[in-house]
């Protein structure tokens, strides 16, 4: 989309799961920050202005997104919004892959429909150092080539992390190899600002990062396990007990806040 500078937006609304609410991104206060935070400040930064809400909760399948934020989404009548679902989806066991995407086709047609600029992602191709690689390449790719040609139908506006090789560099992802740290979010912040045509963004947050040697075998192996101990074991626990990440989270800005451009 090429923004010719007229176009300004009154209220950005953010919905979706634990990467819309900023996990791996401390804000230094004891919460998080993340990309869609990022994003409303470039906004504001561009146009002088923007009012923030962020309906997010970490853990939540595409049909919870959908039932518990939707609604609430389109009463803040928002003219730009992004709308990410499907990755909790994606890494259960039984994955439902048409159920997710009319969900999530069903979510864009509804914002864009009520006047709202509405963006969204592809998911990064699962890179080397994420263990569960193998299982989850054909389900993302099958998921991401849903997702561009229901934006064709919606006319949402897709940032395709897919479809870019650094979107997959572990140094920009967090230890669990689920959520993006500080610099994948801020990677992801200015590829939406770029998408959405706003002056001072072009595709730079595409380029690669410097080039480092291969890790050994044996410490790829070992960060393997420590990984499967650290973060896949409690993932199955929670999935047997029923429990989700996001049990007794709330979003952490249901009401809009006013971002304004530093002076």
């Amino acid at each position: 989309m090429k923004n010719d500078g007229t176009k300004t937006w009154k209220r950005y609304v953010a919905i979706g799961d634990s990467t819309t609410e900023g996990l791996d991104d401390p804000d230094g206060a004891g919460g998080y920050r993340g990309w869609a935070d990022r994003f409303a400040e470039h906004v504001a930064r561009a146009q002088g202005r923007i009012e923030y809400a962020n309906l997010a909760v970490r853990g939540r399948l595409a049909r919870e997104i959908k039932d518990q934020q939707l609604a609430a989404a389109l009463a803040l009548e928002p003219d730009l919004a992004t709308c990410i679902a499907g990755m909790n989806d994606l890494i259960r066991p039984r994955f439902d892959h048409h159920a997710v995407i009319a969900d999530l086709e069903e979510m864009h047609t509804a914002l864009i429909g009520k006047g709202a600029t509405l963006l969204t992602f592809t998911l990064p191709s699962p890179g080397p150092g994420m263990p569960l690689a193998r299982l989850l390449l054909p389900r993302v790719q099958r998921y991401n080539a849903a997702v561009r040609v229901s934006a064709k139908r919606t006319g949402a506006l897709v940032l395709d992390l897919g479809a870019t090789p650094v979107a997959s560099d572990p140094r920009l992802w967090s230890d669990d190899k689920l959520h993006a740290n500080s610099l994948g979010h801020e990677r992801i912040a200015r590829g939406l600002a770029y998408t959405l045509g706003l002056d001072g963004f072009d595709d730079g947050w595409a380029e690669p990062l410097p080039s480092i040697d291969r890790t050994p075998l044996s410490r790829a192996l070992l960060a393997d396990l420590a990984w499967a101990r650290t973060h896949l074991a409690p993932w199955i626990v929670r999935h047997v007990r029923g429990q989700s990440s996001g049990d007794d989270v709330v979003a952490k800005r249901p009401t809009p806040i006013l971002i304004e451009a530093d002076p």
